[in-house]
């Protein structure tokens, strides 16, 4: 009975792991609990490497042996797996390429509401050189301070947003806007609504901001924020990532803001190999796809990227980096900021 009960714990054991490792396979991705667990890669090989570590103590005892040798091999494997996902997305650069004559910098943080000052955020996207900053949780009117105070630097933007203050149940919440400044260098935009396969005009909780070139000249730029995948938000949570998905259909797009979501969680939502709808991600590109964007209160390769800037195959990503430096600045999140280039 015992053996029996070795093997089956062994084979659970095994299921479990490859689930965890790689849930696109299964199809259970955007499925709650495994969502949750696949967003924490750092935390899982960890979790591995201590079943191991417990596993090799349990060898010891004899009649334990070949059980705890099989948990041993699986739990080395599947942390081996996870930490070999994590390296080959990026475990982070420490700076961006020097900036051509072409090349646009898009940042991207959500800046939790009030608790990140307005100078602070100005001060850091004119030393990124950032030409569009998608600023989830972030109000017109701080939205406005940061776009004064970068024109005070010499860096001037235009303040476009998204509200949806008008609901009475979290009219005070922070998260109940988005932000997008964009350069006057890159022309005249005015945000619109853009429905989704779905019918849907905008994600479903909290707003992201869909804005077009005036002209038709430039890229159309959406500042994203999906609402979290908490237990009872996992159907608008799948939504909100379909109606981004629908938002990156034309040429020439740019995604950037708080997707609540990791490149695991996408799978199935690109078109010819791209992570979401026809954009791909730019830090995975470059060297920074595991890197957590949140929580400031983890180490970086313990966090989650949930933060990510996106862009149809019209720009070639060329550097990105995840600024920890900013960590004590009062938000949740890590800044993003990307450099792309035009092709063509």
């Amino acid at each position: 009975m015992a053996r029996l009960f070795g093997i089956l714990t062994t084979v659970v054991f095994a299921i479990g792991a490859a689930i965890v490792t790689w849930p696109q396979f299964f199809r259970l991705e955007r499925t709650f609990p495994v969502a949750q667990i696949v967003s924490l890669r750092g935390v899982v090989v960890g979790v591995f490497a201590a079943v191991g570590v417990v596993a090799l103590l349990i060898a010891f005892a004899r009649p334990l042996r070949a059980f705890a040798a099989s948990i041993l091999t699986l739990a080395l494997v599947a942390a081996g797996a996870n930490a070999l996902i994590l390296s080959a997305r990026g475990l982070g650069t420490e700076t961006l390429p020097d900036a051509t004559d072409t090349s646009l910098r898009v940042m991207t943080w959500n800046t939790a509401g009030t608790a990140t000052d307005p100078e602070i955020i100005a001060e850091t996207a004119v030393a990124m050189g950032a030409r569009i900053v998608a600023l989830p949780e972030t109000t017109i009117e701080t939205g406005e301070a940061v776009a004064i105070a970068m024109r005070e630097k010499g860096s001037p933007m235009w303040a476009h947003h998204e509200t949806y203050q008008y609901r009475e149940d979290y009219a005070q919440w922070d998260a109940n806007s988005t932000t997008l400044l964009i350069s006057p260098e890159l022309g005249d935009y005015a945000v619109v609504a853009s429905a989704s396969a779905s019918g849907s005009t905008n994600t479903s909780v909290v707003p992201s901001v869909v804005a077009m070139p005036v002209d038709g000249d430039g890229p159309i730029v959406v500042a994203v924020h999906a609402v979290a995948p908490r237990r009872d938000d996992m159907t608008r949570w799948r939504d909100d990532l379909r109606w981004v998905a629908d938002q990156c259909a034309s040429d020439d797009v740019i995604l950037a803001g708080d997707f609540n979501a990791t490149v695991d969680h996408m799978a199935r939502l690109g078109v010819d190999g791209a992570s979401l709808g026809r954009c791909t991600d730019a830090a995975a590109q470059t060297g920074n796809g595991g890197v957590g964007t949140w929580s400031t209160a983890w180490p970086e390769l313990v966090g989650t990227p949930i933060d990510h800037i996106m862009a149809t195959d019209a720009w070639r990503a060329t550097g990105s980096i995840v600024l920890s430096s900013r960590d004590s600045s009062g938000s949740d999140h890590r800044p993003l900021i990307v450099q792309l280039e035009p092709i063509g």
